[in-house]
């Protein structure tokens, strides 16, 4: 069966953190499907083999308020609604059409080769990703508050109209399913192994990474500032290493002794295996968890609160350190004893393996999109 994969953006020149997760689980849909990809995209379309590049259309907020009102939609599912996907759609010989991200399932049920039944239908497949209304209420201020109840309906009313939906946190499957979508499953794909970090170098340092635009790491970056400082107190040469680009503002934020803003970093691999443990202190969080299966599949013991690990606590053995007081333990715990965090991220990197080595994440795809 061929199965087209609806991708919101290009995966063969943008990188981002959901496209690594649609990148795997394409891959991992190979083994039981002939993989298409349908992306929008600002590069010319060249042709390659299997992937269909669409004019991803500037946005015009006029007309995306009057297409919102007039099709009773909320602007970001009627911003991905186009008539150029919808077209590609139609001249796909694709079995089924899977949308990454909810709001992409808009073309196709605009297309002729939707046929929306009781039960959803037939040749749709939804991987939510993470949920609009979660993402719009923290960026998008007040206009995101006001549109997150619209969005949440067009969440559900599209999850209704496909066949099976997936999620990447346990917690949204159930909110599907108590919400009358019959076929909602969560999607416990993690990523394949790696070289392992060298954690047995490492001296007492931890970093946080993230893009503090967004501002669910900003509120983390900026938590993990006060919290620094208990985390260190008494430890000599503790360290505290920030990746990833600044949100607006936070070049002038004034860090704690031992912090240090380090930006890019050109070789990850190795700076990480300097560090003895990932630190995520997440208060707003859900969907596609990149970082934490990152330091899984390295072997980096992960610090992180609820918001930050998710429903993959379950499948990685990870503990949660959701209050101030736990949290600064587990870090002092790392940043003390170098043997705790060799055999943690050990047990880590051993969890992740054997899960990708059983097929876990294989089955999980397969099942998903099995009609």
């Amino acid at each position: 069966m061929k199965a087209a994969f609806l991708l919101a953006k290009d995966p063969e020149h943008e990188s981002t953190g959901d496209l690594t997760m649609a990148r795997t689980v394409m891959e991992l849909a190979r083994q039981s499907h002939d993989v298409q990809i349908l992306c929008l995209s600002n590069r010319p379309d060249t042709g390659a083999h299997g992937v269909v590049r669409v004019p991803k259309p500037a946005p015009n907020p006029l007309g995306l308020v009057r297409d919102s009102v007039r099709n009773r939609r909320s602007l970001v599912h009627s911003r991905f609604r186009t008539e150029a996907m919808t077209r590609a759609i139609e001249e796909s010989d694709a079995d089924i059409f899977v949308a990454d991200h909810s709001y992409m399932a808009e073309s196709f049920l605009a297309s002729s080769r939707s046929s929306t039944r009781r039960g959803g239908d037939p040749i749709l497949a939804v991987n939510t990703v993470v949920s609009e209304t979660l993402v719009w209420k923290a960026t998008r201020g007040s206009i995101g508050m006001i549109d997150a109840h619209r969005i949440l309906r067009d969440e559900l009313r599209v999850a209704r109209n496909a066949y099976t939906v997936g999620t990447y946190d346990a917690r949204e499957a159930e909110f599907y399913a108590d919400h009358g979508v019959r076929r909602a499953r969560w999607l416990d794909v993690t990523l394949p192994p790696t070289r392992q970090v060298d954690i047995a170098s490492s001296g007492p340092r931890l970093v946080f990474m993230g893009d503090r635009a967004w501002p669910p790491n900003l509120e983390a970056f900026e938590l993990l500032l006060t919290w620094w400082p208990d985390i260190a107190r008494g430890i000599d040469g503790a360290e505290l290493r920030i990746i990833g680009s600044p949100g607006p503002g936070t070049s002038r934020t004034a860090l704690p002794e031992g912090a240090n803003d380090v930006g890019f970093v050109a070789d990850l691999d190795a700076f990480l295996s300097s560090c003895r443990a990932m630190v995520a202190p997440i208060r707003t969080g859900g969907g596609v968890r990149v970082k934490i299966l990152d330091a899984a599949r390295r072997g980096m013991p992960v610090v992180g609160t609820a918001a930050a690990i998710g429903s993959l606590g379950t499948a990685l053995g990870l503990h949660v350190a959701d209050e101030r007081r736990a949290f600064v333990e587990q870090c002092r715990r790392y940043l003390l004893d170098r043997r705790a965090a060799v055999s943690d991220g050990h047990d880590l990197y051993t969890v992740n393996a054997e899960r990708w080595a059983s097929g876990a994440p294989h089955r999980a795809v397969r099942e998903w999109l099995a009609r």
